[in-house]
């Protein structure tokens, strides 16, 4: 088969003999080098230069319209043709044929707002229709082209994040140990993107899919303050955006944002905005994924890292590069554009860990038992036996070991799994909370009470019903109900308090302890009150140690 002279050559060779005589030697010299050169025969260069199409200036007076109808009639026929198409279209593009919306037209008309619209038979052809289809923009690649596409950057930094999971090329690492019936977990790369600057941050994540604790974890790590020098991306941000996945579905996600007062936004529905597509895999978050990906886990081939450690490691390493690199606009790198528009008083600071914890607790709403227990996820807990018997609302944080509750406005914890049962033949009580001190003191009083006679006869002797009931006119004594601190506390109310919370941590008595070591403690206690700096010392006091011999 001959290879095609392409049209340009065609125009070139065109012009070349278009000035000479058809019985001119330089015609067929011309004619003959352009042969030799495409390897063809001078009578295939002839039949080409035939075929070549020359600009024609004159056409017929109905050239580019309809001959049997008007052109009006003809746009608004296709006009209908493509709105049956785009009416009948799936979710996997399938729709009906230009044939058949004919076969509708001609046979049973189309109901618009004008009224019932019927072609005549015969009229339409597929051929001509698919042709003024494309001519007048109505076929499926003219409709199908999406709106112009407006960018948008954040004034300031910190005003918006761009927050995402991808999974990892690298899959695992070396020294990953799996149990027999276990399912590897996935490794993911989750990531935040400053949309002002493009400062990105990014982890690696062994998850079995994009769970709530693992995006707060993430989350928390992004907006606290780095242990890197060179790495001073922190704060929390006004708004993040991200897309609808399991974490933003989340409650307790959604809580906390709340409480960090963190604006959460999502991709729109799918068609809730005409034709535009509402989300898609292009933006800002998803750049840095790949550059990752192709710039970075590529060296994996020389050196694969061993564990989850030491890739954060690299990860951070290579990050710290990534960032002085220019940013997308602007002469200066993404982290310097950072450090320029962060707000004037500075950027939101994050909170420690523990209050972290705190805020990511969700609320749910148990009866307790009558041994005053509950049970979360198969663990047994043991409450205060105040709440035995009552619905109670209980704060179980996705970080937490212990166990919260809330009962009438009052916050009781922080409560540990239960011991069990006690053996047979031994006795354990719990000290009597003040509502069964008031019941007990209800009960006495209801024995020692009466009503008299007067009462079926009619006669009142109020003296006489005092005697009878043998009630003494003296005020009882009572304890005063006192409300319980915040399990939020940070200080202990007195020494007896945080001797108590150091003898619960080492499960026994301080009377067994050597005198020196009790001498120790009463120092620490009488320094300061803080739980913190209190159970910090007595860890440190009771930590083994090493001794040489």
């Amino acid at each position: 088969m001959t290879k095609p002279i392409q049209a340009d050559s065609l125009i070139i060779l065109y012009n070349s003999i278009a000035g000479l005589n058809a019985r001119d030697p330089a015609r067929s010299k011309i004619i003959a080098e352009a042969a030799t050169l495409y390897s063809v025969s001078p009578s295939t260069i002839y039949r080409a230069l035939h075929r070549y199409k020359k600009p024609q200036t004159i056409h017929r007076i109905d050239y580019n319209k309809p001959r049997l109808i008007s052109q009006s009639e003809m746009r608004y026929y296709c006009e209908l043709i493509a709105a049956l198409k785009l009416r009948t279209t799936n979710k996997k593009n399938r729709h009906l044929s230009t044939r058949e919306c004919i076969r509708l037209l001609e046979t049973y008309g189309i109901e618009t707002p004008e009224g019932l619209i019927k072609a005549p038979v015969g009229l339409l052809k597929k051929s001509s229709i698919s042709v003024y289809l494309k001519r007048f923009g109505l076929d499926k690649g003219s409709l199908s082209i999406e709106p112009t596409v407006v960018r948008f950057q954040a004034e300031n930094s910190n005003e918006c994040w761009h927050f995402d999971f991808s999974q990892s090329d690298l899959k695992y690492f070396e020294d990953d140990v799996i149990k027999k019936g276990e399912s590897r977990p996935i490794l993911m790369l989750a990531s935040v993107v400053d949309d002002r600057s493009g400062v990105t941050y990014q982890e690696y994540h062994y998850v079995y899919g994009e769970d709530i604790m693992t995006g707060l974890k993430f989350l928390f790590n992004a907006m606290s303050e780095k242990k890197k020098p060179g790495f001073p991306f922190q704060g929390i941000p006004k708004n993040i955006y991200t897309d609808n996945g399991p974490v933003a579905k989340s409650n307790i996600f959604k809580r906390v944002m709340a409480y960090l007062n963190i604006e959460v936004l999502t991709h729109l529905p799918k068609d809730s905005d005409g034709r535009r597509k509402t989300a898609r895999s292009k933006g800002k978050v998803e750049r840095p994924f790949r550059t990752i990906k192709e710039s970075l886990e590529t060296f994996y081939h020389f050196h694969r890292p061993k564990t989850l450690e030491e890739a954060n490691q690299w990860l951070i390493h290579y990050l710290e590069r990534y960032n002085q690199e220019k940013h997308r606009y602007e002469t200066h790198s993404r982290l310097e554009d950072w450090r320029k528009n962060l707000p004037v008083e500075g950027f939101r600071a994050m909170c420690d860990w523990e209050r972290f914890t705190s805020l990511a607790r969700d609320p749910e709403i148990r009866k307790v038992g009558s041994d005053a227990c509950v049970t979360v996820n198969g663990t047994k807990y043991q409450l205060s036996n105040e709440l035995a018997g009552f619905t109670v609302t209980l704060l179980w944080g996705l970080f937490d070991n212990e166990l919260h509750a809330e009962y009438e406005g009052n916050k009781y914890g922080p409560f540990y799994p239960s011991e069990g049962p006690i053996p047979f033949g031994q006795y354990r009580s719990f000290k009597k909370s003040n509502r069964e001190k008031k019941a007990d003191k209800i009960e006495i009083l209801a024995k020692n009470i009466s009503i008299s006679k007067a009462a079926l006869t009619g006669d009142s002797n109020v003296v006489q019903l005092i005697n009878y009931a043998n009630l003494v006119a003296e005020k009882q004594n009572s304890v005063p109900f006192t409300l319980p601190d915040n399990y939020e506390a940070t200080l202990f109310k007195n020494t007896i308090e945080a001797k108590t919370a150091i003898a619960n941590w080492l499960g026994f008595p301080l009377g067994r302890l050597m005198p020196k070591q009790i001498a120790k403690i009463n120092e620490i206690v009488a320094e300061s009150l803080d739980k913190k700096v209190v159970m910090a010392k007595i860890k440190q006091l009771f930590a083994l140690k090493l001794i040489k011999i």
